[in-house]
């Protein structure tokens, strides 16, 4: 690597770093002021719902992360999750085994995020446009197989685990440490993840350096599609039930969580930490809000104001490189 490119490289792991560590510092502010303000906020119960609350939406905000730091956008997560519940829900009350119940759901995942990389790069659609078609197909697709209806799943094997804890900390928690630490290796500590970034910087300069810009755009949407299927998988387990009208919006919260953990609407910056921590303080300022009786409009509007301040520094940012 040359000295130029360390050059350039250190000065944005340094941003990581010092966006991250200030992202944990005002989780854990939030913390100890909702604990001082309602006693409620750090029971057991409550901390352990939390983190159930925010794992889904973080697991879900690396597989936008992906997308995103390639430049594009991925609106269909929280119809795939939906969607998943219910194929899920749909082979375990058929009488398949539960493993492969998950395994067909999360191939499903993989499949749509992989007709998200043709549309894009055969098809030449946008992936905003590609993405919102899915999100309206998905919903219909899945009430067209249900006619409707909830799909109650009859396995108490498949829904304990998600209600369930380990050392003290819920499963569900645990699956978001499953996913983060192999994306983090991919993102940061791979060629895949570079060719992610080089994508989103220049994707023309990118080819014309060798990169498989193509395969990169595949693999970023497969990843995206993925994680909402294992997201849907958990979904159905907690809830016990498929419906494919569930997570409606999630699209939007894992979105916000990746641009509040730092990722660029603009490409080619990200994390796996940032949208980690994004969707954790989304959850806790949720959580507060319903403790203390806020309107939940209020909420909508903190998550607003959080966006529109973020993505105004990101932008002073990159215009002071």
């Amino acid at each position: 690597m040359s000295t130029e490119a360390i050059a350039v490289e250190k000065p944005k792991r340094n941003y990581n770093v010092l966006f991250g560590l200030t992202l944990l510092a005002l989780l854990v502010l939030l913390w100890i002021v909702l604990s001082v303000a309602t006693p409620s906020f750090a029971s057991g119960n409550n901390i352990a719902n939390l983190l159930r609350q925010g794992s889904m939406i973080a697991i879900m905000a690396v597989g936008q992360t992906f997308v995103i730091i390639t430049g594009g956008i991925d609106l269909s997560v929280g119809a795939v999750v939906g969607f998943a519940t219910v194929v899920v829900a749909m082979m375990i009350n058929a009488g398949f085994p539960i493993w492969l119940a998950i395994v067909v759901t999360l191939l499903v995942g993989v499949a749509i995020g992989m007709f998200h990389g043709f549309g894009i790069v055969k098809m030449g659609l946008p992936p905003f446009i590609i993405t919102l078609a899915t999100l309206t197909s998905l919903r219909g697709i899945g009430l067209l197989m249900t006619n409707g209806n909830s799909i109650n799943i009859n396995s108490d094997t498949f829904t304990a685990f998600s209600r369930s804890s380990f050392i003290g900390i819920p499963n569900l928690f645990w699956m978001v440490i499953l996913v983060g630490i192999p994306a983090y290796i991919f993102l940061h500590h791979s060629r895949w993840g570079r060719y992610l970034f080089s994508v989103g910087s220049n994707a023309e300069a990118s080819r014309l350096s060798g990169v498989n810009v193509q395969r990169t755009i595949y693999m970023a949407y497969t990843l995206s599609g993925l994680c909402a299927a294992f997201v849907g998988v958990l979904l159905a387990a907690r809830i016990g039930i498929g419906n494919p009208t569930q997570a409606e919006g999630w699209e939007l919260q894992a979105i916000a969580s990746s641009v509040i953990g730092g990722t660029s609407l603009f490409g080619a910056v990200g994390s796996v930490h940032g949208p980690l921590l994004g969707a954790f303080i989304l959850a806790t300022i949720n959580n507060g809000a319903n403790l203390l009786n806020v309107n939940s409009f209020w909420q909508r509007i903190i998550t607003g104001a959080l966006i529109i301040i973020i993505v105004y520094f990101d932008g002073l940012r990159r215009r002071g490189k």
